[in-house]
C-alpha cells in the first residue's frame, strides 16, 4: 500500500483547508494534487519529528532525495512511487521536489531562529513556492504567469503560516521572523538563551506584535500580487487557487485585527465562510 492510499494519509488530507479547495479539481488534476500534498506532509513530518536525532532525520531525507533522482532516473521509485502519474502526467520538475527536500534539510541544520530576510526569502521558496510551482503545472497554467502566481502566492502563504504558528514554533526551539524586523521592533535578541527557553522568551516580548506587522505587510505585498495575476484570468482550473488566497488572506486580516502582543489566540480557518466562497467561485462570481 503506497502512503497516497493509506487511510490516515487520506484523513489528514480531507481534514485540511486544502481539501476543500483541491476536490473541485477533475480526477486527474485532483489525485495530482493529492500526491503533491502527502509528498509535502511526509518529508515535513520527518523535518519536524521531534523524537528521532537530527543525523536519523537527515538519513530520511536522503533517501527521499535518492527515491525522486530513482523515479526520474526510470529506476525503482521506493517511496516517491505515488508521484509517478502526476510527474508523468503533468511534467513535474523534478527540482522543484528537490527544492522541497531542501526546504527540510534548512530546519534540520539547525533550528531556524530569527534568519535574515534573504534566508527567509530562500525557506518561504523552497517550502512553499516549489510547491506552486508543481501545482501551477497540475492547474494547467502557462509558465510565465504560472511562475509568478508560484512565486507570490507561495510567499504570501507561507508568511501568513509563520506568523499563525508563532508560538508553536517557539515551543520546539525555532523562530521564523526575520532578525531584521525583530531588531527593528526593539525586540531582545543578544544573550537570548539558546534552544525552546530562548525562542519562548523572544515569542513572549510584547514588542513583537511590531514586527509581526512588519512581516504581514510583506505578506500582503505578495497576496496583491497573486491577485493581479488571478484577475487578469490566465489560463487554467484557477479555483483551488483562488480560494488559498481568500482563505489566507482572511486569516491574515483577522490576525492583524487582533494583533501578536501575547498572550496570542491562535486564527483557525473559518470553515463555514471556507464553503460559501467555494459555492461563490463555483457558480462565478
Amino acid at each position: 500500500m503506497s502512503r497516497l492510499d493509506d487511510p490516515a494519509k487520506r484523513g489528514k488530507i480531507a481534514k485540511s483547508s486544502f481539501y476543500a479547495g483541491m476536490r473541485v479539481l477533475p480526477k486527474a488534476e485532483r489525485e495530482a494534487m493529492f500526491a503533491i500534498y502527502a509528498f509535502c506532509r511526509d518529508v515535513d513530518d520527518i523535518a519536524d519529528d521531534q523524537c528521532h536525532a537530527a543525523a536519523a532525520r537527515e538519513a530520511e531525507l536522503d533517501g527521499w532525495a535518492a527515491d525522486v533522482r530513482a523515479l526520474y532516473a526510470g529506476g525503482p521509485p521506493g517511496r516517491a512511487g505515488y508521484l509517478a502519474d502526476a510527474v508523468a502526467r503533468f511534467h513535474l520538475a523534478e527540482a522543484d521536489f528537490h527544492a522541497v527536500i531542501d526546504g527540510m534539510r534548512m530546519d534540520l541544520a539547525a533550528d531556524i531562529v530569527a534568519p535574515d530576510w534573504t534566508t527567509l526569502d530562500l525557506y518561504c521558496d523552497r517550502v512553499a513556492s516549489a510547491v506552486g510551482r508543481l501545482s501551477v503545472k497540475v492547474f494547467g497554467m502557462e509558465d510565465e504567469p504560472g511562475r509568478v502566481l508560484a512565486h507570490h502566492l507561495g510567499r504570501a502563504l507561507q508568511l501568513t503560516n509563520i506568523l499563525r504558528d508563532i508560538d508553536e514554533d517557539a515551543g520546539i526551539g525555532r523562530l521564523y521572523l526575520p532578525r531584521e524586523a525583530l531588531e527593528r521592533a526593539g525586540v531582545r535578541l543578544d544573550g537570548a538563551a539558546p534552544g525552546r527557553a530562548g525562542t519562548l522568551a523572544i515569542a513572549a516580548d510584547p514588542a513583537l506584535d511590531h514586527a509581526a506587522r512588519q512581516v504581514a505587510s510583506t505578506a500582503r505585498a505578495h497576496f496583491a500580487e497573486a491577485t493581479r495575476v488571478l484577475r487578469a484570468r490566465p489560463r487554467g482550473h484557477l479555483i483551488a487557487p483562488r480560494l488559498m488566497e481568500i482563505v489566507y488572506s482572511d486569516i491574515l486580516t483577522r490576525m492583524e485585527r487582533q494583533g501578536w502582543t501575547p498572550p496570542r489566540r491562535r486564527v483557525a480557518t473559518n470553515k463555514s465562510r471556507l464553503l460559501r466562497k467555494l459555492l461563490l467561485l463555483k457558480l462565478g462570481f
